[in-house]
């Protein structure tokens, strides 16, 4: 006869596509306030994040001149790769910390992350020695690795929140809106830093110390938006999705968005009370083949990314003096010209490349940007590798085309896929850690990048010539097609997909019917018999 099991595993996935239907009418599908609280609160915490990671790169060129007189006016390499790999390796800890607690205790615990990062940012910008021992340069390390959980816990957080709040026809142009914002706080950082120098020119001029007011300035105006969009962070509801598909709490999922359910709907589902085991339901899913190699996808995709994107993007100002735009006579003209680079280098490439990512990624699809970004900045390195001495001695201006059209096809590419996908393709009881450990594993080419660049571009030369760039950009060429070969091997398509499809349990509705039918034909025929 007929076996219930079956026909019972039917029935409920059968509800449970209806009862999320019905959440999906309404509420965040369409664009509302909700949906614009969204976007400001997630994207402020995207553009306080890059403004603070990468502001370093602008002050170090004046630390140098405050307290490496010594040193010829700059950070020795071992101790600029630390200053500048700490936030990354603080960016680590916190991805996976807040990635497995915000699959552990939900989402709601959204905030905490921000507070770090304003807590950080402005011990960052009041740093100062000890009478023995400490340096100031040691503390500013140490609170940009605090400030560094912080912004690492606003990736998982920020993806999974946005994705569980967006449509299937809206969600990756939602996420990549909201990490386009690393673009606009990258933009800010060299804009603050340009006004804040204009401020301070004729101090400068005076006496270079005086730097250490500008330097200290651009870092804590950093905490300005943080502190302006807490509130809206600690006042998010929890994830419908959440609530659904982890805790079985269909009416909280349905009052998330300000809706109600009937009695007969939320008897679909029986609310969990008893202390889930996270570990356990991490271990058996990623224990599947089928499942791991999706996470090793979105994991070394975004580690390669991001060894030459972090590379490139914290050495900005070493590349723009290694060709010689930004030597100077003076310490306000030498500062004044790396800023103005950096802005021309984030207008011209950054920016541009994440709002193309937000018109196209629902049009071309992820994968498809993904291996565009990689194919076309495989090409681009090589060339500037291979091309190097030719463009800097009778050609500046396609050099610094080239460098910025890569990092155009950076941000139209995988930096901006690496950190939509996995925030898509893991249910939701896995969503926030898988998103996490791949962020981290992002991170930590970043770390590597961080570290090595300095060294590594100085070896064959003195100290300061970065005489192996040419070499350092040969590398990244080859890093970019690795990153390649993992997307075409092992990263899914999620275009027009609804999260529901990747849930553990899903049955598409066409074989949930087929099956049904073919049951009830099947009793059907039982029953003449």
């Amino acid at each position: 006869m007929t076996d219930i099991t079956q026909q019972d595993r039917l029935a409920n996935a059968e509800q449970k596509l209806q009862s999320l239907e019905k959440l999906d009418d309404v509420g965040a599908g369409g664009w509302n306030w909700f949906t614009a609280r969204t976007i400001l609160t997630s994207g402020a915490g995207f553009f306080t994040d890059s403004y603070d990671v990468f502001i370093i790169n602008l002050i170090t060129p004046m630390l140098g001149f405050v307290y490496y007189a010594d040193n010829n006016n700059k950070i020795p390499a071992d101790i600029e790769g630390v200053l500048k790999g700490m936030a990354s390796v603080g960016t680590f800890i916190g991805q996976l910390l807040f990635g497995f607690l915000g699959d552990i205790l939900g989402r709601k615990i959204y905030g905490f992350e921000l507070l770090i990062i304003i807590i950080g940012t402005i011990n960052c910008a009041t740093a100062a020695s000890a009478v023995r021992g400490v340096s100031t340069i040691g503390f500013l390390g140490l609170w940009r690795l605090i400030l560094g959980i912080g912004v690492g816990g606003d990736y998982p957080m920020s993806a999974t929140i946005t994705s569980e709040w967006s449509s299937a026809g809206k969600r990756g142009m939602m996420m990549a809106l909201i990490f386009s914002m690393q673009g606009i706080g990258n933009l800010a950082a060299a804009i603050t830093t340009l006004v804040v120098l204009a401020i301070f020119k004729n101090a400068i001029n005076a006496d270079v110390m005086n730097l250490d007011y500008v330097w200290r300035l651009c870092i804590g105006l950093g905490a300005v938006p943080a502190v302006a969009t807490i509130y809206l962070r600690f006042t998010m509801p929890e994830s419908p999705r959440y609530s659904l598909n982890v805790e079985h709490d269909v009416e909280a999922a349905a009052a998330a968005k300000g809706q109600t359910v009937s009695t007969e709907l939320s008897k679909q589902y029986t609310k969990v009370e008893e202390k889930r085991d996270h570990w356990a339901e991490f271990r058996a899913y990623f224990g599947q083949w089928r499942h791991f190699k999706v996470l090793l996808g979105t994991s070394l995709s975004w580690f390669l990314l991001d060894v030459a994107f972090y590379g490139l993007g914290l050495n900005n100002s070493a590349i723009l003096a290694a060709i010689g735009y930004a030597n100077k006579d003076t310490p306000f003209e030498t500062l004044w010209a790396n800023t103005v680079g950096q802005i021309i280098i984030t207008c011209l490439g950054s920016v541009p490349g994440y709002y193309l990512t937000v018109f196209f990624v629902e049009k071309m699809g992820r994968r498809t940007i993904q291996i565009m970004g990689f194919a076309v900045t495989t090409v681009l390195f090589a060339i500037l590798a291979g091309c190097y001495d030719i463009l800097i001695e009778k050609s500046m201006p396609a050099f610094i085309f080239l460098f910025t059209l890569a990092q155009l096809f950076q941000n139209f590419g995988a930096n901006a896929t690496t950190f939509i996908i996995p925030g898509e393709v893991f249910p939701t009881k896995v969503r926030a850690s898988a998103h996490g450990i791949s962020a981290a594993s992002g991170k930590a080419g970043a770390i590597l990048a961080a570290f090595a660049f300095n060294a590594l571009v100085d070896v064959g030369g003195p100290e300061g010539a970065h005489a192996f760039l040419p070499e350092v950009l040969g590398i990244f060429s080859g890093v970019m097609f690795l990153g390649l070969v993992v997307t075409l091997l092992w990263i899914p398509e999620s275009k027009g997909r609804d999260l529901e499809e990747f849930e553990e349990d899903y049955v598409r509705p066409t074989a949930v019917q087929d099956d049904l039918s073919n049951e009830a034909v099947y009793v059907d025929r039982e029953l003449k018999a």
